[in-house]
């Protein structure tokens, strides 16, 4: 499902209009982003949690040659899936 799928199939579960839905999308996308970077865990309780974590610098391969390469460290976006819908998908 793409953003304008997922756009559409919410306007029609909640009566609300497709404009209406992009903006408060584009305003979650915002809020998630920014206490993000702010060093904020983001948890929507049963669905979903976002987390900056750092990861750690580290030595890898070059799959084609096999030499080392050095992979510097980074900020990553942690992703969870809560239990609510964990337990969706498992049919539960």
């Amino acid at each position: 499902m793409n953003r304008v799928q997922l756009i559409s199939t919410i306007a029609t579960r909640t009566g609300l209009t497709q404009d209406a839905v992009d903006q408060v999308l584009t305003a979650l996308n915002g809020v998630v982003a920014t206490q993000l970077v702010a060093g904020d865990k983001v948890t929507i309780p049963g669905f979903i949690s976002f987390e900056a974590v750092q990861r750690a610098a580290r030595t890898g391969r070059n799959p084609a040659t096999g030499a080392p390469i050095d992979i510097p460290a980074k900020k990553v976006v942690k992703v969870v899936a809560g239990a609510g819908l964990k337990r969706a998908v498992a049919g539960e």
